[in-house]
Order: structure tokens, then C-alpha cells, then sequence
């Protein structure tokens, strides 16, 4: 790999700003600040650009590259499957759909699967089958409760039922949807009434700074939910498909939800995601959710090789332990830089700073050859390939320490100036 160095930039530098516009993206509309690097190539933990830098990436895509960038797996089967049919069309069945949604089901203990193609997407089903489920069984019920400043996605119900949208007067405020504090279970007694019909929960709120549920918490949601009757909705798009260390993060806490969603690692760096659904849960009927995409045979072969590898023997210990190898080097760090409480599960961890400075950290690691994302400002958070090796981790660790050298260099630098 082509390691490198370069001078140690200003506190200025290191704000990630959008690039000038010049001919490389002036017809790219500015709707996310972006490095001006330009990336060409990546293999498993690495991408390099178009002056053949290699970058170790601890971001992965926010998580959907499961399995690293271009794996074989993935590019087999993608390969296979062009050769045959890609998109047959909604209203027809494909091999590879068929056989996906049957071993998501058989491996998540699910009665029914829908395909799509984002977690966004997922999500807006989940509140629209919810809603459904409402009119059947609840006497018309449509209220939805979330928690915290959890994050489901880009549409106009997901966007209603996110944090994000209460923050961002420009975003859909739609009605039917109400929020309370995470992990507070009197504040969700409280909010339900007889126009409750679903809580819908991330069990880790990773946008809003890797926020785990306590599991007294979800097993208590869990316990609401089937006193009062009515539905429980997880969240999986993040923590799906492996990446806390089990196939679904319900495992874990030992709770089972009604209707779960799943996306971002399920394609491995493809549009796929999947809405599942279990008991009196299953009750779309045809000619409910349409979609010109959704679950086309190309992306299904994709994900059948996502699921099959994530399921194969030791695969999900190898999270656990690359987790806890990870955990315990970022720990460490920041002990050594005063940082300061680290969170998270597997292979999604989120580190808090002492300051707001993540945007600084996430382009003075840009500078060292890594590939990092702040989810909020005083928060990093890794989410690398599920096959991380462990010498990854010690590189990783190296090129962070050099990034929290160079902001503290800059602040000092800044602070210096300030005196004088």
C-alpha cells in the first residue's frame, strides 16, 4: 500500500468543507460536504484514489459495505446472475428473490419478507403495514412513538418519525407520530393512548452518536407492547446483518419484534433492504407496496451472498471478537488524548470527544489515510467490514493517534495565536 505523509494542516484545514467547484463536480449538487478527493478503486479495508493513495476505511460506506469494498463473493455473484435475467420486473417472480426472502425468513424466524431497495424505504413499509395492521386490529389506530434522536430514513413518513425532521424546519412534518426520550420507559407509558398502534425503535441510534438500548429498556418497550397490544418495530438497517455480532441485534437483547427492517449491509455495498414481518404482522395484501426495483434478481443475488457468507461458521464470533479487539485499542486512545465515553456493539462503535472537533479528526485521518465519519459533531464512528483482520485495527489505531496529534497541534497552534 502507498503509505504517506503531509504537513501538518492548520485547525482552518481541518473543517471538512465542500471542494471549489471545478470540472470534476460542478454538476454534482452540493446536498453532502465532501473531501476532493476522487476514488477509484477498493479492495476489502482499502480504496485509493485517482493519485493512487490508499486509504484504510473504517466507515465502509456508513456500514454497507459488509463485506469490504468489491468482495469476490459479491462479485461472483453479481456476475452469475447478469448472465442471466437482471430485473425480470415487480409483478414477476425471480429465482434469486424467492430464495433470499426464504432464507431471511428461515434464519431471522420471520413469516414474511418484501425486498426493496434502501432502509429508507424499508421503513416507510414498516409504517405503512403498522398502519395497516391498525385498521385490521386496533380499531383504526395509526399514532407511531420513537425514541430519542433515532434517525429511519429519508421519506416523507421515515423523515416524520426521525429526530432529524424535527430539527430541519425545510424536512416533512407529517402527523401520527410522536417522540420521546431513548431509554425512558415511563416517558413511552406515558405517550401511549388508544391511537398507539407501534413503537418503532433503533436498538442502536447510530446517527445520533452510537446509543446503545439498555436491554432492561428494550425488554421493557417488548413488555409494553404485548400488555397494551400493540405492535413493536426494530430498526435494523444499521445494526442488521451482523454487525453487532449476531444475525439481528434483537438476538442479543432477547426480544422479539413484530416487524423489523433491515438494509445497508444486506446488499454489501448494493441498493437492498427487506422488511420482515411476523404473525398478524403479515398483512399487506396485493397491490399494497410497488416498487420498479424492488428485490430485481441482480440485488437478491447480491444479498444471498452477504447472507450466506455472514452465516458461515465462525464468521459472527469473528465480529464478536474483532469488536472487542477494537473496543478495547479505541478505549486506550482515548484514555491517552482525554477523550471520552466509548459506545457500541461488534463492529459499530461510537467515541465521544471532548470536544466538537470530530469533523476536524475525520479530515486530519483523511490526511493520515483513513476513512472515518463523525455522526454528530463531538462524535467518530467506525463501522468497518465485518472481516476486519486485527492487523487492520492496529493500522487503524496508528493513523488515529496521528489524526488526534494533528488537531491537537492545530489547537494549540490557534490558542497561541489567539494569546498572542
Amino acid at each position: 500500500m502507498n503509505l504517506f505523509r503531509r504537513p501538518a494542516p492548520s485547525l482552518d484545514d481541518l473543517v471538512l468543507h465542500a471542494p471549489p467547484h471545478d470540472f470534476s463536480n460542478h454538476c454534482l449538487m452540493p446536498t453532502v460536504a465532501r473531501p476532493s478527493e476522487v476514488f477509484v478503486q477498493g479492495q476489502g479495508a482499502w480504496l485509493s484514489d485517482t493519485d493512487d493513495r490508499a486509504y484504510l476505511d473504517f466507515s465502509q460506506g456508513g456500514g454497507a459495505n459488509s463485506l469490504g469494498h468489491s468482495p469476490q463473493a459479491v462479485r461472483d455473484a453479481i456476475a452469475a446472475q447478469m448472465q442471466t435475467v437482471i430485473n425480470p420486473g415487480m409483478g414477476l417472480h425471480s429465482r434469486a428473490q424467492l430464495d433470499l426472502v426464504e432464507r431471511l425468513c428461515h434464519h431471522t424466524g420471520s413469516d414474511q419478507a418484501y425486498l426493496l431497495n434502501s432502509g429508507g424505504e424499508a421503513c416507510e413499509a414498516a409504517i405503512r403495514l403498522a398502519r395497516k395492521w391498525g385498521q385490521l386490529h386496533r380499531g383504526g389506530a395509526y399514532h407511531i412513538i420513537t425514541a430519542g434522536n433515532g434517525c429511519h430514513g429519508h421519506g416523507f413518513a421515515a423523515m416524520s418519525a426521525s429526530a432529524v425532521a424535527r430539527e430541519n424546519r425545510f424536512e416533512p412534518q407529517l402527523p401520527g407520530f410522536s417522540h420521546v426520550p431513548f431509554n425512558d420507559l415511563p416517558a413511552l407509558h406515558a405517550a401511549v393512548d388508544a391511537h398507539t398502534v407501534a413503537i418503532m425503535l433503533e436498538p442502536i441510534q447510530s446517527a445520533a452518536g452510537v446509543i446503545p438500548a439498555t436491554e432492561h429498556y428494550l425488554k421493557g418497550v417488548e413488555r409494553l407492547c404485548r400488555e397494551l397490544g400493540i405492535l413493536l418495530i426494530l430498526d435494523e438497517v444499521q445494526t442488521g446483518i451482523g454487525r453487532c455480532g449476531s444475525l439481528l441485534a434483537e438476538q442479543q437483547y432477547g426480544v422479539r419484534a413484530d416487524i423489523i427492517t433491515i438494509g445497508k449491509g444486506l446488499g454489501g455495498g448494493v441498493p437492498l433492504a427487506a422488511l420482515l414481518a411476523r404473525g398478524t404482522a403479515c398483512c399487506f395484501e396485493t397491490g399494497e407496496l410497488d416498487g420498479t426495483h424492488h428485490g430485481n434478481a441482480l440485488m437478491a443475488a447480491a444479498g444471498i451472498a452477504v447472507l450466506d457468507a455472514v452465516l458461515t461458521d465462525g464468521f459472527l464470533e469473528h465480529v464478536r471478537e474483532s469488536g472487542l479487539y477494537l473496543a478495547e485499542g479505541l478505549a486506550r486512545l482515548a484514555y491517552r488524548y482525554e477523550h471520552g465515553q466509548l459506545r457500541g456493539n461488534g463492529l459499530i462503535w461510537g467515541l465521544t470527544l471532548s470536544d466538537d472537533s470530530a469533523s476536524a479528526v475525520v479530515k486530519a485521518a483523511l490526511h493520515e489515510g483513513l476513512i472515518l465519519t463523525a455522526a454528530q459533531p463531538d462524535c467518530l464512528r467506525f463501522t468497518p467490514a465485518l472481516n476486519v483482520s486485527k492487523n487492520h485495527i492496529d493500522e487503524m489505531l496508528l493513523r488515529l493517534a496521528r489524526a488526534f496529534s494533528r488537531v491537537r497541534t492545530a489547537q494549540l497552534q490557534c490558542r497561541k495565536g489567539i494569546a498572542v
